[in-house]
């Protein structure tokens, strides 16, 4: 047999305009969210967006061009030493002066003034590294009970561990759900995938029953109206804002909610605000460019040169997407409150720079298709 030979065409420019879109149209956003919250803080109405540009837009725009270059297929030679790295920063985190902790999580570093979250660069690291796994056992490796599935178990339980000393569980979620994911297209049983979730969704309830603070979280979920002034405040101010800003929304700039009402309304809930002001049509808008990069991942996945490549590209869509929804889905009370941002749109250089990183991937992938409809 003939080994297949990558061969370099255009990249999936579909792609490109949607990243181009939600870029943008985070920056845009950002610019209002944080205009209170930037001038009581720093005295700046436009910190946020400036720091976003300098710390996430440029690194990232640097890393897209650089990875987008770089032929997806050596990641595999050198996954090893890159994840071990991003699990010694997961440990890292916990060195006292070093380790920052934001909210009730220990899951930032910071370093000369410059704020690092490495659960975000361990998301693309992991999925390298799984992909590459995968690929090297087989579609009858992955199926098999002791080569497949209880080592990919262990894989997962390795990186669980680390992110729930922190505690992180929304990042945690959507890396479980990524790895599902690409489980699931690398051949894997159904059976085993079906454990999977039952044991995911056992382990969710026992730790929401051992931590009163994830079983308070629960309760306003089931009930966000019995403490509106307590641990319903923010549930209760999101729905307010996404209430208020109807078919058309309050118009660009004009929140209510963004004036100290609504926490993290630069991070987390900054759908709240893009609902309040942009309103119901852009928000059906903004769905669809999710869906639509979705659709566009699973089409390069499809055609894929190898098996790594579509592991990979299937693996960056999942991730982003079932953490936007996450997003979008806490806000609008359809699922507990997390502490997901929402990508290209929430503040965060690390995450977007990261993010970015992964498109840059994908584009790469989408380069070396067999072929693109």
């Amino acid at each position: 047999m003939h080994q297949k030979r990558s061969k370099y065409h255009s990249p999936d420019m579909p792609l490109i305009v949607t990243l181009g879109v939600l870029i943008v149209l985070g920056l845009i956003v950002l610019s209002s969210a944080g205009t209170a919250v930037g001038y009581q803080k720093f005295n700046d109405s436009y910190y946020f967006a400036k720091h976003q540009i300098l710390f996430g837009l440029l690194p990232g725009l640097a890393l897209l061009f650089i990875f987008a270059r770089i032929n997806y297929q050596i990641w595999k030679k050198f996954i090893l030493p890159l994840l071990a790295v991003s699990i010694l920063l997961l440990v890292i985190v916990f060195i006292p002066g070093v380790g920052v902790q934001y909210g009730t999580a220990k899951s930032w570093i910071n370093m000369g003034g410059f704020s690092f979250q490495p659960a975000e660069l361990v998301k693309l690291t992991f999925l390298l590294y799984l992909a590459t796994w995968l690929e090297k056992r087989g579609t009858f490796g992955v199926k098999d009970l002791y080569s497949g599935f209880l080592p990919f178990v262990f894989l997962i339980g390795i990186i669980s561990v680390l992110m729930l000393l922190q505690p992180d569980m929304g990042t945690l979620s959507i890396i479980i759900f990524m790895c599902i994911a690409v489980y699931f297209a690398s051949g894997a049983k159904f059976k085993h995938v079906f454990f999977l979730f039952l044991a995911g969704a056992s382990s969710i309830y026992l730790l929401i029953i051992n931590s009163a603070y994830r079983a308070a979280r629960l309760t306003t979920f089931l009930h966000p109206e019995l403490d509106p002034q307590g641990i319903g405040y923010h549930i209760n101010q999101a729905f307010l804002a996404i209430g208020s800003g109807g078919f058309w929304g309050r118009g660009f700039g004009h929140s209510r909610q963004k004036f100290q009402y609504l926490p993290e309304a630069t991070g987390d809930s900054i759908f709240a605000i893009y609902a309040e002001e942009l309103g119901f049509i852009l928000c059906i808008f903004l769905l669809a460019l999710f869906i639509f990069l979705m659709y566009r991942g699973l089409i390069i996945a499809k055609h894929s040169i190898d098996q790594f490549g579509r592991l990979v590209a299937t693996g960056i869509v999942s991730w982003l997407v079932f953490q936007a929804f996450f997003n979008i889905a806490s806000m609008s009370g359809l699922l507990p409150m997390t502490g997901i941002p929402l990508p290209f749109i929430s503040y965060g250089g690390s995450a977007l720079a990261v993010t970015m990183m992964a498109m840059g991937i994908l584009i790469n992938i989408s380069k070396q298709t067999k072929m693109l409809k």
